[in-house]
């Protein structure tokens, strides 16, 4: 009969492999999220904001992709609408404050963060809030996907997004897609953000 001094090396042994599977296992897994899709997108959507100029830390950069491309997906919105917008609203600068007080990236005013904020998941603290990027995207990526819900058009949301859904209700279009110089401006960019950044799935 084998005695337990003889049998322990080999229960050590069969923790060692275990343990080793474990992390081979673990290794395997993270190799597979860097490479998926999505990371792959993110990738180059830091590219792009670097090919754009913006100035700021490569965590930073990479968490401002990440929130995009996340929040976009969670309203089924084309992420590369949503850097289009982002583009022309605020040229990607995070401390950007318009004449009519919108700020941050997506230019969001402090009355519609007020009213927005619970429902989006996201926060009004002050106007200091609305310079925090992952919270400045997460209201409006939810603003622009009601809009779009609302006035069903891509050019008809952009317009309403400019001038304030009231203002875009009572002044309607009709069966004419709103032309205006900041819906060309956005649709403009969407059009090249579509010849450089991939579909997501």
């Amino acid at each position: 009969m084998l005695s337990r001094k003889r049998l322990m090396p080999v229960g050590i042994c069969l923790a060692a492999l275990a343990a080793l599977t474990l992390f081979v296992g673990f290794a395997l897994n993270v190799s597979a999220g860097q490479n998926s899709p999505k990371e792959k997108i993110i990738d180059q959507v830091v590219q792009y904001l670097k090919n754009k100029n913006v100035k700021i830390a490569d965590s930073k950069l990479r968490d401002m992709a990440s929130t995009v491309y996340e929040e976009s997906q969670a309203y089924d919105l084309d992420y590369r609408l949503v850097l289009a917008v982002m583009k022309v609203e605020s040229n990607f600068k995070n401390d950007a404050v318009s004449s009519k007080g919108a700020r941050g990236l997506l230019q969001i005013k402090p009355s519609l963060a007020k009213y927005i904020a619970k429902d989006a998941g996201g926060r009004y603290e002050g106007v200091h809030s609305l310079h925090e990027a992952d919270n400045n995207i997460r209201l409006g990526v939810y603003h622009l996907s009601n809009l779009l819900d609302d006035f069903k058009t891509v050019s008809a949301a952009l317009h309403a997004y400019n001038v304030g859904s009231t203002r875009a209700k009572k002044k309607p279009f009709g069966n004419n897609e709103p032309k205006t110089r900041f819906t060309s401006h956005v649709l403009k960019e969407y059009q090249k953000n579509i010849e450089v950044l991939p579909e997501s799935d």
